[in-house]
């Protein structure tokens, strides 16, 4: 098999820290309307937005990939399905405890922002089922088409009472190209991120130690999943508690 030089490179600026995760993330700002347009992901099975599941409960850990979701032995997975075939009350709470939390994860060009190119926005369940609807809907279809697909307005506000702000998103009325200038457009389509190598998970031993640790009361604080941005001033940063889970998860891809 010929040297993958794209790859080795790839690998390179991960050990270097010389990657792109924090430039290519993408959130809203509360209180202000966005208008961006969606890009497929290829060779993504057909599905237009990608999906990856974290353990997001377990004390002093911001977050963990969960390996099962990639065909490989997961310590947790194998942890919950022991505990719910325990049948115990007690048992079957923890189970529920420990259950992963999806992300969904969508590439996007935000108007206004061209210059950055595609990047990545991060979002959960609700505004993934409003697009999917979207796109089931016979007066959008395909809302990520590059020729005849929708731009997509984005508002994220906290409403009097709530805890925490609300993403909501809808199609503009008209069709429109993703952009006028038939080059710029394939060198978009040609560069989208991974969100997938935006992380990476931990070995089977060292998630056993952490959930090992935690059930024996001997909680040590973590920075959650191992990105590829991982840097020495994030080893000792104290856990901190957020307004809503895309704060979490922004602070999950700071450098």
């Amino acid at each position: 098999m010929p040297i993958d030089f794209d790859a080795i490179r790839a690998k390179l600026n991960k050990l270097s820290g010389n990657n792109r995760n924090r430039n290519t993330m993408w959130r809203p700002t509360e209180g202000e309307e966005h208008t961006v347009r969606l890009i497929s992901f290829p060779d993504n099975d057909g599905q237009p937005f990608k999906e990856l599941w974290f353990y997001y409960n377990i004390p002093n850990q911001r977050g963990l990939l969960a390996p099962y979701q990639f065909g490989d032995k997961d310590p947790i997975q194998e942890l919950i399905t022991k505990l719910r075939e325990d049948g115990a009350k007690e048992s079957y709470e923890l189970a529920k405890k420990l259950y992963p939390s999806m992300r969904c994860y969508a590439a996007v060009i935000v108007r206004g922002e061209e210059d950055k190119g595609v990047q990545i926005w991060s979002f959960g369940k609700t505004v993934y089922q409003t697009l999917l609807n979207y796109m089931l809907d016979e007066d959008y279809g395909d809302i990520t088409d590059p020729k005849d697909g929708f731009d997509i307005k984005v508002n994220c506000n906290k409403r009097p009472g709530q805890q925490y702000a609300m993403t909501e998103v809808r199609p503009r009325p008209r069709s429109t190209a993703l952009s006028k200038n038939s080059k710029k457009t394939k060198e978009w389509m040609d560069s989208i991120p991974n969100p997938t190598e935006m992380f990476s998970c931990k070995s089977y031993e060292e998630l056993s130690g952490i959930i090992n640790n935690w059930l024996n009361g001997d909680d040590q604080e973590d920075t959650g999943t191992e990105r590829s941005s991982s840097s020495s001033k994030n080893e000792n940063k104290e856990t901190k508690a957020y307004s809503d889970i895309d704060d979490a998860f922004a602070d999950l891809m700071e450098d």
